[in-house]
């Protein structure tokens, strides 16, 4: 689960015709390519809420999964962000924050924390869900109007779907699936900010990485060396550091935020929310066999009721045409 900037001037050129160096072959179609690139991130961001409950179950603990995910990508693309550094560097403290706090190691641990203490569904349904009602209470906290429409229904459907999911846990009282949830809230939270932040800083989805990444991992780093959070990846199943470092750090940590960005540019914005709205969805469908997990009833209300919601709340309303055009 990843938002990036998606600046235009970072804009990779669009071939016209036939692919170069074949005449008269040509490959997909700028659309397809882009529907393409958001099926992938789906399923990055499933595995991401897939991960997050799988991970008390592994031999890492979330210190080391979090040095994973961040500095996987440092790694990756440390050529291109030396190539940044400068534009990075020159990024506001206060938009630096939000990112770094949003997406960083407080949003990692809090995701990974209440998915432990949840499941894959919560995970995959709560944290992204709730992004559009935290992002209008803050647009309207700063003198934005209030939502209305077919956003303000979007929104009270994902609140409807976050009730359904936890009200069975209310009676009687689950105290570790309503921590956890509550937990999650706050993970979600922290991606509104993250995604607010992002709207405030003019840096391409590599330098967004960079930006987020560098800092998160020299955090993390210091904590794991200080004892503050214990770290057991020295003496982790090699199987479970392959599975984190493809899924956290290949996958969530580099690979989303491109291929999310380019799926902006080719479908639009508006489109690539509605499809990727269908996460919550795919995370359901894929933790039944690979984490065992059964689909109670307040997952099979909850998640659709969170799915429309997110779809509605991403609507743009059209403008009005005319009588006389």
């Amino acid at each position: 689960m990843v938002a990036t900037n998606t600046s235009p001037a970072a804009a990779p050129p669009r071939a016209a015709g036939p692919q170069a160096g074949h005449p008269g072959r040509r490959g997909l179609s700028p659309q397809a390519e882009g529907m393409l690139a958001l099926l992938v991130t789906v399923a990055i961001w499933a595995a991401f809420a897939l991960s997050a409950r799988a991970l008390s179950a592994s031999s890492l603990l979330p210190a080391d999964a979090a040095l994973l995910r961040f500095g996987v990508p440092l790694v990756v693309l440390f050529p291109a962000l030396w190539r940044r550094r400068r534009r990075i560097a020159a990024v506001r403290p206060g938009a630096a924050a939000k990112i770094v706090c949003g997406a960083g190691v407080p949003f990692f641990l809090a995701a990974m924390h209440g998915g432990a203490l949840t499941s894959a569904a919560f995970v995959g349904s709560i944290v992204p869900g709730m992004v559009p009602l935290f992002v209008s209470a803050i647009m309207i906290r700063r003198g934005h109007g209030v939502p209305r429409g077919t956003q303000a229904a979007g929104l009270a459907l994902i609140a409807a779907g976050v009730a359904a999911l936890v009200w069975r846990y209310v009676v009687p009282v689950d105290t570790d699936v309503l921590a956890g949830s509550g937990i999650l809230l706050v993970a979600s939270g922290l991606w509104a900010l993250y995604t607010v932040g992002l709207r405030e800083v003019d840096l391409d989805p590599v330098g967004s990485i960079g930006l987020l990444c560098l800092p998160s991992f020299a955090v993390i780093g210091l904590l794991a060396l200080t004892g503050v959070l214990p770290t057991g990846i020295a003496h982790a199943a090699g199987g479970d550091i392959a599975l984190f470092l493809v899924v956290q750090g290949l996958g969530v940590g580099l690979c989303a935020g491109l291929l999310y960005a380019f799926a902006i540019r080719r479908l639009g914005a508006e489109r690539s929310s509605v499809v990727g709205s269908l996460s919550p969805v795919a995370v359901v469908l894929l933790a039944v066999p690979l984490l065992g997990e059964s689909p109670t009833l307040a997952v099979l209300v909850g998640v659709p009721l969170i799915t429309a919601g997110v779809v509605l709340a991403h609507r743009r309303p059209r403008p009005k045409v005319p009588a006389d055009a």
